[in-house]
C-alpha cells in the first residue's frame, strides 16, 4: 500500500495491482485494513473500461458491500475505447451498479489520465467526500 498526504488535508492511500499480479496475502491485507480503518471516507475502485468489471473488482465490491462501506466505481483509460464501446460499458456497469450494489456511489467517473478527461469531477467529488471543497 502507498499513502500520499495531500496537504493537511487528506491522505490517499493506493493499493495498486489487486486484481493483476496482486500478492497471495493482498486480500487479507486490504479486507483487514478496511475493515478496520474508522476514518475512511470513501474507497474508489478503479475499472478498466476496456474491459469491464473482473473477477477481482467483483472480490472488492462484495468486500465493500460486506463491510458496508461507501465507495465508488471509476472507469478508467476511456481513451482507449471506441465510444461505441464505452457507452456499452458506462450502460453494463451502471446497470450492475443500479441493480446489484447498496453502498456504491450512484455516478460513475469516467476518467482518462491521458486526456485528463473527468480528472476535474473526479477531484471535485474527492474534495467534497473530505470536506475540502470551499
Amino acid at each position: 500500500m502507498n499513502f500520499f498526504k495531500v496537504g493537511k488535508h487528506f491522505t490517499v492511500v493506493d493499493m495498486p495491482g489487486y486484481g493483476y499480479r496482486a500478492p497471495e496475502d493482498f486480500v487479507d491485507m486490504v479486507e483487514t485494513y478496511l475493515k478496520e480503518r474508522r476514518n475512511l471516507k470513501r474507497t474508489f475502485l478503479l475499472v478498466d473500461s476496456v474491459v469491464g468489471i473482473q473477477k477481482t473488482d467483483n472480490i472488492a465490491i462484495e468486500m465493500c458491500e460486506e463491510f458496508a462501506l461507501p465507495y465508488v466505481i471509476v472507469l478508467t483509460k476511456i481513451d482507449k475505447s471506441s465510444k461505441g464501446h464505452l457507452l456499452k460499458q458506462v450502460l453494463q456497469i451502471q446497470k450492475f451498479v443500479n441493480t446489484k450494489t447498496q453502498g456504491c456511489f450512484p455516478q460513475l467517473f469516467p476518467v482518462s489520465s491521458v486526456t485528463f478527461s473527468g480528472i476535474h469531477l473526479l477531484r471535485s467529488f474527492i474534495a467534497s467526500v473530505t470536506g475540502n471543497l470551499d
